[in-house]
């Protein structure tokens, strides 16, 4: 595990100065997910102004989510028994071919097509999903786990806030194949730097259980960690209870407050700009996370986890969030309460990550992410369905009152949850 020579609990800043490989897998990151930011609202605007239906444009996200995250356990495997370098490099290259293909065939590109392709270009992405969470703690010392995660954080948000506002420049001027083919070109800027990171091959292991058996026993280890698991279930209820957004403020924009696309990518820009806002302030208050480490157990804590007590304080905040963008008045308003809502759900990618990596062995590490991101990926696609019905039945106004609502109930649930798995421990 590399510390470079640093003081432990290093500042993020200090940590991507001295830690090169870290700075490598921060920067592809970032690349990345700005591009994908960009491609995502140019294809959420091709659907919404080609079908005009917000089921639609649910399928879309559905296509993005729901099949890929059904092979968590599958993909958190591969991460488990590679070399995480080659398969997060092997990962971007095929997601940059896929998106090409679906630049190059726009417009004409029938429907249920593109949603093959963007579901593709999902499992390629799902695959790479826990290889890089599982890589973190092989390129940083264990006292900077938090920082680094929610560095890790700033740098993929980042690029989630800054996408949606370049695409409202970038559409009129480059058209939805020309943002498309940028997002290609991520891609690749993304692969080449992860090939600069050493080897990061899975913990070694002589002649063992088939792949299969692999990916069984990482949902066993979920299954029998109490606290981990009350963790993945709370998440897996808030996101589906919640996870309309990216849905609903497209028609909240243009249908309640009869803006255009500027304000859809304002909007769509706002939880991105909180999120931000939420992993530096993470990143500066880092050691305050540490709780349970790697090598104790849920049954050696006397109490709930400070991750966990965060996990629930960024249910709580993420959830108000939507209750409240039903209630604003304004494009400016929604945009406040969205900002907030992405300081909560810094806090619960922060906690869940940083859970994981000091408690779960590193040989199941890769398995375990896969399970957990994938259960969330499963939620994210419920609430697209469910929230896209509900969009076309009633009001955006009345679906994030609702999905707010029901947030909250189920971040209580979570709480009641944690504290018994810890109390039965």
């Amino acid at each position: 595990m590399a510390t470079d020579g640093r003081p432990a609990g290093a500042g993020s800043l200090r940590l991507l100065g001295a830690n090169r490989p870290f700075r490598l897998l921060w920067s592809a990151r970032a690349v990345s997910f700005l591009g994908d930011s960009l491609a995502l609202v140019a294809l959420m605007l091709h659907v919404a102004e080609t079908t005009g239906q917000a089921l639609a444009v649910a399928a879309l996200l559905l296509a993005g989510d729901f099949a890929p995250a059904l092979l968590g356990p599958l993909t958190g495997t591969v991460a488990d028994r590679l070399d995480r370098r080659r398969v997060m490099v092997g990962c971007e290259l095929v997601q940059g071919a896929l998106v090409v293909a679906i630049a190059l065939w726009l417009p004409s590109l029938p429907l249920p097509l593109l949603l093959v392709l963007v579901g593709l270009r999902a499992v390629a992405g799902q695959v790479f999903q826990p290889a890089s969470r599982a890589a973190v703690p092989s390129l940083v010392g264990q006292r900077d786990l938090e920082r680094a995660n929610a560095a890790v954080g700033v740098a993929t948000n980042g690029g989630e806030a800054l996408g949606p506002l370049v695409a409202a420049v970038a559409l009129p001027v480059l058209g939805v194949r020309g943002v498309l083919l940028v997002d290609a070109a991520s891609f690749l800027v993304s692969a080449a730097l992860l090939g600069l990171l050493p080897a990061l091959a899975g913990p070694s292991r002589g002649p063992g259980p088939s792949f299969l058996a692999d990916a069984a026993g990482g949902l066993r280890y979920l299954r029998g960690q109490a606290v981990v698991r009350a963790v993945a279930l709370g998440y897996f209820a808030v996101v589906a209870c919640t996870g309309i957004d990216d849905v609903a403020l497209v028609f909240l924009a243009t249908a309640t407050f009869g803006a255009g696309e500027a304000a859809v990518g304002l909007l769509l820009a706002a939880a991105g700009i909180g999120l931000l806002a939420g992993y530096a302030l993470l990143a500066r208050a880092g050691p305050g996370l540490r709780g349970i480490h790697r090598g104790t157990t849920p049954a050696a804590a006397p109490r709930t986890p400070p991750a966990a007590g965060l996990l629930l304080a960024g249910f709580a905040v993420s959830s108000a969030g939507n209750l409240l963008t039903g209630l604003a008045w304004a494009v400016g308003a929604a945009f406040a309460v969205q900002a907030v809502r992405g300081l909560g759900i810094a806090a619960m990618d922060v906690a869940a990550t940083t859970l994981v990596q000091r408690t779960v062995p590193p040989d199941l590490q890769g398995r375990v992410f896969g399970s957990l991101y994938g259960g969330i990926g499963v939620a994210a696609a419920l609430a697209y369905l469910l929230g896209g019905l509900l969009l076309d039945r009633t009001t955006p106004r009345v679906a994030f009152v609702a999905a707010g609502a029901a947030g909250l109930l189920a971040t209580g649930a979570t709480a009641l949850a944690l504290r018994r798995a810890v109390h039965r421990s």
